[in-house]
């Protein structure tokens, strides 16, 4: 999760993120190279005492200032482009949930099971304990097995909401009468953690997302620890 002062995005915790990443890093330092550039210029033509007259009107200059944006937006559009296609993609999911935005709590029903359903609520500031984070943590998580195809069917019961758990690189709108659908492989154990990222009224900022991503044998132990208690 993220912490004071922190700058930059949350470690990765699913190979959609990586990818992300890595393309964020890819256009930023395209990014800093054109700034340079530009700052650069702008000094020179600041302090220099001379005047070309080559510069001032020259063809080849105009070729090169239009055909290198183009290469440039070329550079950033292709692997865009393929990390827009890879968020779509479905491949055979392991397991199906589907999470309900309610004014204001979460809940998830595991359509793979036949009695496997819970709200999830956040935990007051006063019930928490040592080592719980305040407005984050839920008194029921999200337990997914790792490094298996999870895909979540996101909905709303009365307003707009949004799914989003920034570790996963996953941020999906909640509207009421439509489903929207993401899908991730998490790649490593861990408890992450997320929030309601669409304004949806007074208590917007109490409907914490808690995804706790344990091995298969955890989890098939868990679902039918679930399963007896309901």
């Amino acid at each position: 999760m993220a912490h004071p002062t922190q700058l930059g995005f949350q470690d990765a915790a699913s190979s959609l993120m990586e990818e992300l990443l890595h393309f964020h890093d890819h256009a930023l330092m395209i990014v800093i190279l054109i700034s340079t550039m530009v700052l650069y210029i702008i000094v020179a033509m600041v302090t220099a005492k001379f005047t070309d007259k080559l510069v001032l009107d020259s063809q080849e200059i105009e070729i090169i200032w239009t055909v290198l944006p183009a290469i440039i937006l070329i550079l950033i559009a292709f692997p865009s482009l393929r990390i827009l296609y890879l968020m779509d993609e479905i491949n055979d999911p392991h397991l199906t949930i589907k999470a309900i935005g309610h004014q204001w709590y979460w809940s998830y029903e595991y359509t793979d099971y036949e009695d496997l359903g819970f709200d999830s609520y956040m935990i007051p500031t006063q019930d928490l304990t040592p080592g719980q984070f305040r407005l984050l943590e839920a008194d029921h998580r999200m337990v997914t097995p790792v490094e298996s195809p999870i895909r979540v069917l996101i909905s709303a019961e009365d307003v707009l909401h949004s799914w989003a758990i920034p570790a996963l690189g996953v941020k999906v709108d909640a509207v009421p009468g439509r489903l929207n659908q993401t899908t991730f492989i998490i790649s490593r154990p861990g408890v992450f953690f997320g929030q309601c990222s669409e304004i949806c009224g007074a208590n917007h900022s109490f409907m914490p997302i808690v995804v706790e991503a344990v091995p298969l044998q955890h989890f098939e132990n868990w679902s039918s620890l679930m399963i007896e208690e309901a």
